[in-house]
């Protein structure tokens, strides 16, 4: 059993490490409050094998931002359950009465979580992203001839022992963030807390308590932010830094630059700055960038190498 698995409770309620208790993973963290702070993002995509903790903080995160926890896809998924369709029972009593699939409740409840999203038929990633991208739902089978403005969070998980992402979908996702294991510290803090949350298992706690306030507290700086970001200006030179930062990287096509200047304007709104600099740039490149790169284009493995970093650094500063 991994670590996650510990973090979630069932007595007397769905209960959740709270997110400010989660032990690392910075650059998770990040992406799911860039991408919640500028939906047009379009998702992020985390990958990182079995015991990482990819789903807690998800789910902490959703519960956090949300008050609930994410609408979840299962990896067997039909058309009907994703786009709607007819509900059987009211057919088998001779009435039509269609049943709303999991995207119209994730827009209802605010994110989409596809856990092992490599797993997934393409065929509804498809679907799912164009919906992300577009916000339109348009549904024309069976009889059923509806469209609708949907509007959600897109997170999606994979490990890559289990095989990748085709390299159109891959493009797909706003961001993408490579989960890796934690260093000896953090694993001692990450065992502290696990057995805090597990013995203690009192909501009442002031450990508990801590975590949620500082939790409300970061989702009133994330809606701020969410507020405010259209405000923050992006000049030429940093327009022209996110097209020269994924001309550097040679990132295929031009959602690249695209989703990095949405992404540092989202940091810059986070961190109450008036406009985009170099810095949060530089930040939010890896994430906009690493998967959108020829080899990932080509089905090659994605990854982020120390002379990534410095060819950013050079650019950047």
């Amino acid at each position: 059993m991994d670590a996650g698995q510990y973090l979630v409770s069932r007595d007397d309620g769905v209960r959740v490490l709270p997110y400010n208790r989660v032990i690392g993973q910075s650059d998770l963290k990040l992406a799911l409050e860039l991408n919640y702070i500028e939906p047009r993002i379009g998702g992020v995509l985390i990958s990182g094998q079995r015991g990482t903790a990819k789903s807690t903080v998800v789910r902490a995160f959703s519960l956090m931002t949300r008050g609930e926890l994410p609408v979840t896809l299962p990896i067997n998924a039909t058309d009907d359950r994703v786009l709607g369709g007819w509900e059987l029972d009211a057919l088998m009593r001779g009435e039509a009465r269609t049943q709303p699939g999991l995207l119209e409740e994730a827009d209802d409840k605010g994110m989409l979580y596809i856990d092992e999203v490599n797993l997934l038929d393409d065929h509804i990633v498809n679907i799912i992203l164009d919906v992300v991208s577009t916000g339109v739902l348009s549904v024309q089978r069976e009889a059923i001839d509806t469209v609708r403005n949907l509007s959600f969070g897109l997170v999606g998980t994979m490990n890559p022992e289990e095989g990748g992402l085709r390299p159109q979908l891959l493009d797909r996702f706003g961001l993408m963030v490579a989960v890796s294991e934690l260093d000896q510290e953090s694993r001692r803090a990450m065992v502290l807390a696990v057995l805090r949350f597990d013995d203690g298992n009192d909501p009442s706690s002031p450990w508990m308590a801590e975590g949620r306030a500082a939790d409300q507290a970061l989702h009133g700086r994330l809606a701020a932010a969410r507020d405010t970001v259209r405000g923050v200006r992006l000049s030429e030179d940093m327009v022209k830094l996110c097209a020269d930062a994924a001309t550097l990287l040679h990132a295929v096509g031009h959602r690249g630059e695209l989703v990095t200047a949405w992404a540092a304007r989202a940091l810059a709104a986070f961190e109450g700055a008036a406009e985009v600099t170099p810095h949060h740039v530089r930040r939010v490149a890896p994430l906009s960038l690493r998967h959108r790169r020829p080899e990932a284009a080509h089905g090659g493995p994605v990854e982020w190498t120390e002379q990534d970093s410095e060819l950013l650094d050079g650019l950047l500063g």
